[in-house]
């Protein structure tokens, strides 16, 4: 069964790495136009955002009462990158490599899915405070659009959906189990209009409400401040990936100023998130580009600027996913 699913993998990499060879070949032409100096020091920059990456993923472990070293969990966060983005399936297909490790060590999976879903709350936490600088930084300089408002409305909503959902569990599991039940039977209820079949499963629901009830345990035991340290890497992440957005404007030679530079990456990350595309492949650079020549930055360079980041962020990362799914045991 394994190496069934990774050939399925495979097949989906190569028809993947055909269909968007041109981003590569773009970013590599893109890349070598830079100055080396801030090229170099931005692969620097970008191994220490996928280290603080792993550490943020360590963090929401802990936070449930798990502990994995470092080693073990940098692969796994690749890989899952890699996967959403093949087989996208609301972030299902990334969360499979971590369940499939958890079922190899003997660990809960509800619990290293609950880690999961933490892992997006404190990330969501950390992005909605940069958000609103960067929001305020085109509010000043009046380039603030509805379909900007529209989308940070609908990360605002998702992060409160999901922050309530934790709280809910934290305070009962019968609540939980409740709450998610009915939210199964709504969408199916929607859904089947269209698949005449239910979509989600109600027993899933409850074993997942009752699996997860050590773990929310572990939660409601943790200390006052407890979640700061999470949030503080998921902002050290955020910084991380701002400087890198620096460095491409030192490598370009174009000047700037920090209000601009946030403001560029709150909307690309943004629209990375509330897209249709994963990743945002297509939508972010769209919104990227707008931005940046919004503050009168040439088109050129804003074109410029904007693939050399999204290749670090994007393109580099999934090809390092791809081959950490060959540690993380998929293929076995």
């Amino acid at each position: 069964m394994r190496r069934l699913a990774f050939a399925v993998v495979l097949l989906l990499a190569v028809s993947f790495f055909f269909s968007q060879f041109g981003h590569f070949s773009q970013f590599v032409a893109v890349a070598q136009r830079g100055q080396p100096v801030w090229i170099v020091l931005a692969l620097v920059v970008q191994g220490a955002w996928l280290v603080n990456q792993t550490a943020q993923y360590r963090a929401a472990y802990r936070v449930v009462g798990l502990d994995q070293p470092y080693r073990t969990l940098l692969p796994l966060v690749l890989a899952s990158t890699f996967l959403n983005v093949v087989a996208p399936s609301a972030g299902i297909s990334g969360l499979a490599v971590f369940l499939d490790d958890a079922r190899k060590r003997g660990v809960s999976t509800a619990r290293v899915t609950l880690a999961g879903v933490l892992y997006i709350v404190f990330d969501h936490i950390a992005f909605s405070i940069v958000l609103t600088l960067g929001l305020l930084a085109l509010f000043r300089r009046n380039d603030l659009h509805a379909s900007e408002l529209v989308a940070s409305g609908i990360l605002f909503g998702v992060a409160l959906v999901l922050i309530s959902i934790v709280l809910l569990g934290m305070r009962s599991a019968a609540e939980l189990e409740r709450a998610l039940v009915w939210g199964a039977r709504l969408v199916n209820r929607i859904v089947r209009v269209v698949l005449h079949r239910d979509y989600l499963s109600e027993t899933l629901a409850h074993q997942f409400a009752s699996e997860a009830a050590e773990g929310l345990e572990t939660l409601r035991g943790q200390p006052r401040g407890g979640w700061l340290f999470p949030i503080a890497l998921a902002l050290s992440s955020k910084a991380l990936l701002i400087t890198l957005l620096f460095l491409m404007f030192l490598a370009f030679g174009q000047p700037f100023s920090v209000g601009a530079i946030t403001a560029v990456f709150s909307l690309g990350y943004l629209f990375a998130i509330v897209s249709p595309t994963p990743l945002g492949i297509g939508v972010a650079e769209g919104a990227m580009v707008l931005t940046l020549t919004s503050l009168r930055v040439p088109i050129e360079a804003a074109v410029v600027i904007t693939l050399a980041y999204r290749g670090f962020t994007v393109w580099l990362p999934l090809a390092y996913g791809f081959a950490m799914l060959q540690i993380t045991g998929i293929r076995r």
